[in-house]
């Protein structure tokens, strides 16, 4: 793993001055560009003014909608127009545009995506959901991003929470939440056609139609494919990565009564995706074997919503969804999970907004593992509960708000758990907010924490006798806790100017170790031998602290900036019991220290628009992996009133850099590589 990480650093060294040189020419571009173009009034940005942004509407933080003014935590809201603006294709690369997110890509199919430190392929302590439905897989614990393939023309907005969201959102909202919120279908009548490619996104295209069913529904259907190229090694050989999807889905908004509405959505997809070579460990060998897989996924979800408004004051909602998935990968992963949740929301008096509910989930999966790795039992089904409750209480009108709430869940491995936050908000003008809060959240364990069994290798004990090494999860396993203490402000100044800041002081207790077990004989699978296992305790501790910046300036009324800064730092200890030498420093070094970003927007006119956009990661130290910053630029053309044609770049600072590994080796890095594609857009 080291001989990797040193290949691209190497290349670093080597591109640093042209990088910089390129950074700096593209700044005085930007600067120089109100004075160049032309002055004429743009027709794509926003008519909304910096002020407005602070009455933003969100509702991941309490479950209800409330303004960003009043919100006592530290959000980020990614606009349809972000997405558009970003070049991105995919999920994770809109990610990158949020202070505190760590979006890095660890091969061609692959993300390791986290907020506030603690990276890894399945980084477990984010809770991801769409349309407040969780896409959090319980075998793993964390996101598959490649099978997260949604329409971005079809998102209204992200909303990213930094900081703990388990008084709402039950275990795991640990470090974060990101809720992926879906337009209604009556913002989408009519047809939709995107299409286009380049030298990685060899094919990709989206077909969508939308419209009324009767006097009291609108809907639409969709359905979109895309082909990728493979990237490659450090070697420079062929990563054999690539991979390509279809997927097609629906949804429904209905109102049933004036009271009453009805939403129904749901997909079904398929992908087939390269895995760089693996090299797995053998019983008979001493070294590991490679191995070549191709990986599979297919599944799809159902999902509908009731919300009865009983008066402006009152509103009930009742949602429920079934999610399957199969996977062919390393434990050939089957799961369905079924989960239904009841909410209801009261205005109490003139001063408090109460919301309560109640969640059952149910999860049945089946892995038939393999040689390399299983989960034991194969057959599993796990039930979880929980309530909550929360309590906006308004000290002072319009000025002084205090939130105090909680929720208690029980899971299959841990029994009970409880997760408060309180949380409060002072706006001392329209335009200012000053916020605080200390919460709890709960990380539970997964499927693999408690019943792992992964063969590391074989050798040769002294007596001539065969022995193995072999990963073992801990059925006693506990939940892993974190107290968060935050601090924030955010204010629109000047009406061209808007300012968020958020620092934290994380806690952290009974994190995960690898420690030694107890050896045991096993004769099968043969040949006969003596396995040395090691397995997960709960002996670490530490604390990480950090602030988040995002500034956005609306320099003309053609040319728009935004930028973004974070920095970290994490400490972690092991208790006397460990002997574990590798988890706390491979936590601490896993994510950058300072990251930044500077977005620029600009009109050129003619219905010409140029958006690019500059990010900085600060080195990996556990992986040897340098800094790199990356340069994403594009071009479009609003050629008819509905119909345009862009011209993207993306990584353009750079040909190949390497920015993650991932540390189980069950997925090989390889190099993300420069990019351009070409993409064109018709509504009718």
């Amino acid at each position: 793993m080291k001989r990797e990480g040193k290949r691209p650093a190497l290349t670093a060294r080597s591109s640093v001055s042209a990088t910089a040189r390129l950074v700096v020419r593209l700044a005085a571009l930007l600067l120089l560009a109100p004075a160049v173009w032309p002055r004429q009034r743009s027709e794509d940005l926003t008519e909304q003014s910096i002020e407005d942004l602070m009455q933003i509407k969100v509702t991941s933080v309490s479950k209800t909608e409330e303004t960003l003014s009043k919100t006592a935590a530290a959000v980020f809201v990614i606009t349809q127009e972000d997405i558009a603006n970003s070049g991105a294709l995919n999920i994770p690369d809109v990610l990158r545009m949020v202070p505190g997110v760590e979006v890095a890509q660890i091969n061609a199919n692959t993300w390791a995506i986290t907020i506030r430190g603690f990276n890894q392929r399945f980084a477990n302590k984010l809770l991801v959901l769409v349309d407040g439905r969780s896409v959090y897989t319980p075998s793993f614990g964390g996101v598959f991003w490649d099978m997260l393939d949604l329409p971005l023309e079809n998102i209204e907005r992200i909303e990213v929470i930094r900081g703990p969201g388990g008084s709402v959102w039950g275990a795991n909202a640990v470090n974060g939440v990101i809720n992926i919120i879906t337009k209604k279908t009556s913002e989408t009548h009519g047809g939709l056609v995107v299409g286009g490619g380049g030298n990685v996104e060899q094919g990709f295209g989206l077909l969508q139609f939308g419209g009324k069913a009767g006097t009291s529904t609108d809907f639409r259907a969709y359905t979109k494919y895309f082909n990728n190229d493979h990237y490659s090694d450090p070697l420079g050989l062929n990563g054999a990565d690539g991979w390509h999807a279809l997927r097609g889905g629906f949804r429904t908004d209905s109102t049933i009564t004036p009271r009453d509405t009805l939403t129904f959505e749901g997909d079904i997809y398929t992908v087939r995706e390269g895995a760089p070579t693996l090299n797995l460990p053998s019983l008979t060998s001493p070294f590991p074997v490679p191995f070549n897989e191709i990986i599979n996924d297919r599944g799809g979800f159902l999902q509908g919503v009731w919300k009865r408004t009983s008066s402006p004051r009152s509103d009930t909602t009742l949602q429920f969804s079934y999610d399957h998935y199969a996977r062919n990968d390393v434990v050939h992963d089957h799961r369905g999970i079924f989960d239904v949740s009841f909410q209801n929301h009261r205005l109490w008096g003139e001063k408090q907004d109460i919301v309560w509910g109640l969640e059952f989930l149910d999860s049945d999966s089946f892995a038939r593992g393999s040689l390399y790795a299983s989960l034991l039992p194969a057959r599993l089904n796990t039930a979880l509960f929980g309530t909550f409750i929360q309590d906006e209480i308004t000290l002072l009108p319009d000025q002084l708000y205090l939130t105090v709430g909680t929720k208690l869940e029980h899971n299959h491995y841990t029994g009970f758990g409880l997760m408060p936050s309180i949380r409060a908000a002072w706006t001392p003008t329209r335009n200012q907010t000053v916020w605080a809060s200390v919460s709890r959240a709960l990380r539970t364990p997964s499927e693999v924490d408690a019943g792992v069994r992964t063969n590391a290798g074989g050798f040769t004990l002294p007596d001539g006798s065969l022995a193995e090494l072999a990963f073992m999860g801990n059925p006693k396993i506990n939940d892993e806790s974190l107290v968060t203490y935050e601090l924030g402000y955010r204010a629109a100044l000047w009406n061209r100017v808007s300012f968020d800041f958020a620092a934290y002081y994380n806690d952290y207790d009974n994190l995960e170790t690898v420690e030694p077990g107890t050896p045991f004989f096993e004769s099968s699978p043969p040949p006969p031998h003596t396995v040395f296992p090691v397995t997960y305790q709960n002996f670490m501790l530490g604390e990480t602290h950090g602030l988040e910046v995002a500034a956005s300036w609306n320099v003309t009324h053609r040319w728009s900036l935004k930028s973004g800064y974070a920095f970290e730092r994490i400490h972690m200890h092991v208790s006397p019991l460990s002997v574990d030498t590798t988890s706390a420093p491979g936590l601490e070094g896993a994510s950058p220290v300072h990251s930044a970003q500077l977005r620029s927007h600009v009109d050129l006119g003619h219905r010409l628009s140029w958006d690019t956009t500059t990010y900085y990661v600060d080195r990996l130290k556990a992986f040897f992996i340098p800094s790199y910053t990356r340069l994403d630029s594009e071009l479009s053309w609003r050629f008819r009133e509905k119909a345009s044609f862009s011209i993207v770049g993306q990584n353009l600072a750079r040909d190949h850099h390497m920015e993650f590994v991932d540390v189980t080796q069950t997925e090989r890095t390889t190099l993300v590589k420069r990019s351009a594609y070409a993409k064109l857009r018709w509504e009718f």
